[in-house]
């Protein structure tokens, strides 16, 4: 290990460091860790706020992805759209959403657009997105309020927020993003119940307006305390150059850090990172499947509106427990271990969902739902911090932007074309699809390896 001694170091992205000692470090393969300042030197109070306000913010934005299909049969009445329409909106949203991942990173890390700027920018947007659902009958517009505009914000929101924890835990960020990531499920509960039991003609004016407020105030409230830490941060209390024992190590010795810090096109170049994106195009097109069509599948097969509800209630909330959960795993069993296992289970329930279905059991039905909302939702963590794992942080808006922009190319076989397979080949043979691409997805991800180190080494301290 090399160290230089403690100074007064500045960092550009952070003019306050001019008052505050730090030491830079350096492991064996030549990597910089900037060690020495504590959470609260930079910030002022614990960085677990960076953790519980962009929860908080996710939980808002999840009523666009996760409620919207049980409110599109009440929009489709409204206002004269058919089903077809109303799957193109959210598919557009989600090609949105996803792919403002990387412009949005890249301006965060060439200091034009900060975390805060960029969550301000994105509740405004939001609000702009619901009233546009709400009073544009005409499908096109509809598309460009909701779809492209409000897409883009909650794109901005729910990258920043993912960035934002996997900066400020680096040595536990499993277990950390995951809780985040989950918010973006779960929040969508209350909504879920909303849109099928209290929202009609006569009505939705109103409650569209009114959740747009909610999204664009909540996410204001929260962004007003964002704040990155300084590029090559590492926690005081954690030794980065020592990879196994004791408890604050666990997540290090299954998951250590990134050799180096990769820029995008360092890291499209060790072939990870496009696997990586093929991944996630396979995985999100099937968790956006079902997220489109689980309500009406179940509608179709004869079971109740309550049941109905309660599958898409149960896949959100497991969605985003799960996503808490396999973060805490992954922190345990390894990164890779846990996403294929993910990613098999998400497979089987598509299954699964076809057999519930022959069956006309609304039980098992629920079983598989909450298995597909369990398998749906939870690689996105996964994703989000085998990125800085495997290319270091400094880069990873950029990084994990270009991953997650897989998403933009789901969102279209996913929704749209999945309304077209339904039409062709029948629920029956949709599901079917799905867990088959779900399969290939998790023979992908076993490809999948860390650059830098030799097969079966880990990462040892410098001499």
């Amino acid at each position: 290990m090399t160290a230089e001694p403690i100074e007064a170091g500045s960092s550009p992205a952070d003019p306050d460091a001019t008052h505050r000692p730090y030491r830079e470090v350096t492991d064996a393969h030549g990597r910089v860790y900037r060690v020495g300042e504590s959470d609260r030197d930079i910030l002022g109070h614990s960085r677990k706020l960076m953790v519980y306000l962009p929860w908080i913010a996710m939980m808002a934005i999840s009523v666009f992805e996760y409620a919207y299909g049980s409110a599109e049969d009440t929009l489709s009445h409204a206002h004269g759209w058919t089903q077809s329409n109303t799957f193109w909106i959210l598919s557009v949203w989600v090609f949105f959403q996803a792919g403002i991942a990387f412009p949005a990173g890249w301006l965060r890390e060439k200091g034009i657009l900060t975390a805060r700027k960029a969550m301000y920018i994105g509740s405004g947007m939001c609000l702009l997105g619901f009233l546009a659902l709400s009073h544009l009958n005409n499908v096109l517009l509809a598309i460009l309020g909701f779809g492209v505009v409000g897409g883009i914000g909650a794109g901005l929101v729910y990258a920043t927020c993912i960035n934002m924890v996997g900066k400020w835990f680096p040595e536990r960020r499993g277990a950390r993003t995951g809780f985040v990531n989950g918010g973006f499920a779960y929040g969508s509960l209350p909504f879920i119940f909303i849109f099928n039991y209290g929202f009609d003609t006569a009505n939705y004016h109103r409650v569209l307006d009114l959740i747009g407020c909610y999204v664009m105030i909540v996410v204001l409230a929260s962004a007003f305390f964002f704040k990155d830490p300084p590029k090559n941060w590492w926690p005081a209390h954690v030794d980065p150059l020592t990879h196994a024992g004791g408890h604050e190590n666990a997540g290090l010795a299954k998951n250590p850090p990134a050799v180096r810090q990769y820029t995008p096109k360092e890291a499209i170049r060790t072939g990870m990172l496009p696997l990586m994106w093929i991944s996630v195009v396979m995985t999100a097109g099937v968790s956006i499947f079902g997220i489109s069509f689980q309500v009406d599948f179940a509608k179709e097969v004869g079971f109740g509106p309550l049941v109905a509800a309660s599958s898409m209630g149960v896949m959100a909330v497991i969605n985003g427990i799960g996503r808490g959960v396999v973060g805490w795993l992954s922190d345990r069993w390894g990164r890779k271990p846990t996403l294929v296992f993910v990613i098999v289970v998400l497979g089987v329930a598509q299954f699964g969902v076809i057999w519930a279905g022959d069956l006309r059991s609304e039980w098992l039905f629920l079983v598989f739902a909450f298995l597909s909302g369990f398998g749906g939702g939870a690689f996105y963590p996964l994703f989000a911090a085998l990125t800085p794992d495997y290319f270091g942080e400094n880069y990873n808006a950029t990084n994990y932007g270009l991953v997650y922009s897989g998403k933009l190319i789901s969102g279209l076989f996913g929704g749209g074309l999945g309304s077209m397979v339904v039409a062709a080949w029948g629920y029956d043979g949709a599901y079917a699809l799905a867990g088959g691409v779900s399969m290939v997805a998790a023979a992908i991800a076993l490809l999948l390896r860390q650059p830098g180190y030799g097969k079966g080494t880990v990462p040892r301290r410098a001499a």
